[in-house]
């Protein structure tokens, strides 16, 4: 047989009509929708394991109930939606991905030992091995987990194989179209989003194009190779962390030198013109996620893997760990804030009581995912301090109790934190939250810009700000 005969097996077999979605999170349950919601297809199956963590999923689904809470518009709606006009069902059958025609992996791939550059493919392995378990002649798998560079055609392909018994590019077509979607937009990102694609040959490709086509509004496919698309993927968010690190290592200058960071970005950002490119992102109290914190590492083992020679300067750290480094370091120089403000009003970090207001990683979300609340919080335990945390979005988080009512939290407080963005933190009353902590000179630390600094001052307030240096050593008012 030749390559040519996938596609005398998919010509018989017809258009894509039924797709299986392997993995009902934050990447799975839009794109489930978005596909069971097109006139193009008639069944959508979300599949997802019965495990004490996640089976809760499988009924709120099929009741029509979206499992993501935070602000993601249209996402409920469009749950229900396909619910009900029976488009769409979620099971723990995964016997089931026999009846379908594509099925796409959309599971997490986090890293073990980042250092080691080992990540935890556990999940991903066993999503693999139940496609290829029930894989038919003629099946298009997509892989749209983050993966190392190299794993489609390597690991993807091999554990398929072993499972189905068939040959990827000969009985099954196989392809990397990796996500490309930010928590608050999921929908609107997957619809207007040029879509990567990588098949490990050109049926496989214009198979999966025929897959996302219908759910695209505004963007084009751009169809590469399976690696390439791998690379794409890893690096888009590397780039975007370097940029993050950037601006933050800029902001622990302008503290440095006294001077306000904002001041700076918006003169640097005013530069415009031809030949003129540049994305100046905002500082902030670290970067959390799935994604950020460890797509580098990806990207880094995908050339350590692939064997190939790569001329760099010796002992050099990677540009794009050393930002990974900058960015984690954040949350410690919040910490290192909170210790210099108290120390300004004769207070130490034992004993002293701390408001964390935000958990989510992103504002206006309920991603907890690698917060950098968590460690800032850890150090703040460690050093003895009661730490009390406020989220309107996250409802619960393991060994972290996390509260609704701000007013709790803030109650009896010496120092307020704002690690994440949310809009219920933009216009708090200085006056009054100065009440509710019965401090004569509470402490506020803004890691998101998110509180005008002379307000709090002006009420007695200790103010400590990322990249401030314009006012973290401000007069004390008596």
């Amino acid at each position: 047989m030749n390559m040519s005969d996938l596609k005398k097996i998919l010509d018989k077999k017809g258009l894509i009509k039924k797709i299986g979605v392997i993995g009902m999170g934050y990447v799975g349950i839009p794109a489930a929708a978005l596909l069971a919601d097109s006139d193009t297809f008639d069944l959508v199956l979300g599949f997802q394991r019965d495990s004490t963590s996640s089976g809760y999923k499988i009924d709120m689904l099929n009741r029509g109930e979206c499992p993501l809470k935070g602000d993601e518009p249209g996402l409920d709606d469009l749950v229900k939606k396909v619910v009900s006009a029976g488009k769409f069902q979620c099971t723990s059958d995964f016997s089931r991905i026999s009846e379908v025609d594509a099925v796409a992996l959309a599971i997490q791939t986090p890293f073990a030992n980042p250092r080691d550059l080992e990540p935890d493919f556990g999940a991903l392995v066993e999503g693999l091995r139940q496609a290829g378990r029930y894989l038919t002649k003629g099946t298009l798998v997509v892989l749209e987990s983050t993966i190392t560079p190299g794993t489609t055609e390597g690991m993807a392909r091999q554990i398929l194989e072993e499972e189905s018994g068939m040959i990827a590019g000969k009985d099954f077509a196989l392809a990397h179209a990796p996500e490309r979607v930010m928590v608050g937009r999921l929908l609107r990102n997957i619809q207007e989003h040029d879509r990567i694609v990588g098949g490990i040959d050109q049926t496989s490709t214009d198979r999966t194009v025929e897959l996302y086509t219908p759910v695209m509004t505004k963007g084009r496919v751009i169809p590469m190779t399976a690696t390439a698309a791998e690379v794409t993927k890893t690096a888009e968010n590397t780039f975007r962390d370097l940029q993050i690190a950037a601006i933050n290592q800029l902001a622990l200058y302008c503290e440095a030198m006294g001077i306000n960071v904002y001041d700076v970005r918006t003169g640097v950002d005013s530069l415009k013109g031809e030949g003129i490119t540049r994305a100046m992102l905002y500082p902030g109290a670290g970067v959390g996620g799935h994604c950020l914190t460890k797509d580098t590492y990806h990207l880094e083992r995908g050339v350590k893997i692939s064997k190939g020679e790569l001329d760099y300067p010796d002992g050099m750290d990677s540009i794009f760990v050393l930002a990974r480094k900058v960015n984690d370091f954040m949350p410690v120089h919040m910490y290192n804030l909170t210790l210099d403000a108290l120390s300004r009003v004769g207070k130490n970090l034992s004993g002293s009581k701390v408001a964390i207001l935000g958990w989510a990683f992103i504002n206006n979300s309920d991603d907890a995912r690698n917060p950098p609340s968590e460690p800032y919080r850890n150090l703040l335990i460690a050093a003895g301090c009661t730490v009390n945390v406020h989220d309107p979005h996250v409802l619960d988080y393991p060994e972290v109790m996390i509260s609704h009512e701000l007013s709790d939290v803030v109650k009896g407080a010496d120092v307020i934190a704002i690690l994440t963005g949310h809009d219920e933190y933009l216009n708090m009353n200085p006056d009054m939250l100065k009440g509710l902590t019965e401090q004569e000179h509470p402490v506020i630390v803004d890691g998101r810009n998110m509180v005008e600094p002379d307000g709090f001052i002006d009420e007695g307030f200790v103010y400590k700000g990322i990249g401030r240096g314009d006012k973290n050593n401000h007069p004390i008012k008596r």
